[in-house]
């Protein structure tokens, strides 16, 4: 049960002089009056730290209430490319106003840390190895035949568009269990995507 009132420094005080003549934990609150288990409270509080009032808090209280740290983390569950200034963008229409580093550091305190995305070698060792063979058994071919050849093979880069490198939140030591792909097919050329 949650603590309903705080006993005034006085009362605090009598109760550990009383502790030091030598009076017990159950004949001390019936002469002050008080439960039991506050006298033992305080007493203890005395015996640690020496002092009766309360310590001040550590620190300064979160900018983000539980409510936005969960609505935080189940858009990053959801989406781990998301970024940290869509995350103050979500907040700042909830009502809550915070900076980017703040939202880092509450995605760190829940352990998530933002990692660069797996880059996937555009051909694997089994492609190079098959575009290889065909190479140097038509090594000798005619101009004719290398003609009737349909060219198929389409690569396409983009530097700053979609498959730009973006990083992705992901818990720390965290293996690769999972990955997103994403197939596009663009112009006659097959792509491939994956991320982390």
């Amino acid at each position: 049960m949650a603590k309903t009132k705080e006993l005034s420094k006085d009362v605090m005080d009598k109760i550990v002089d009383l502790h030091k003549a030598g009076m017990g934990y159950k004949t001390n609150p019936k002469q002050l009056g008080e439960k039991v288990t506050a006298v033992g409270a305080i007493i203890r509080k005395w015996k640690k730290h020496k002092r009766t009032v309360n310590l001040p808090r550590s620190g300064a209280p979160y900018q983000i209430s539980p409510c936005g740290v969960t609505k935080i983390m189940r858009t990053v569950r959801n989406q781990p490319r998301t970024t940290r200034e869509d995350l103050v963008n979500d907040l700042k229409a909830a009502g809550t106003i915070v900076t980017k580093k703040t939202i880092g550091n509450t995605l760190c305190r829940k352990g998530l840390k933002s990692c660069s995305t797996c880059k996937v070698p555009l051909l694997k060792k089994a492609q190079v190895h098959a575009r290889l063979n065909f190479a140097n058994e038509h090594l000798n071919d005619s101009e004719e035949n290398w003609v009737k050849v349909l060219w198929s093979d389409e690569t396409k880069i983009e530097l700053f568009g979609i498959n730009s490198t973006c990083h992705v939140w992901r818990r720390r030591n965290a293996a690769d269990k999972c990955g997103w792909s994403r197939y596009l097919i663009n112009g006659g050329g097959f792509m491939h995507h994956y991320i982390v």
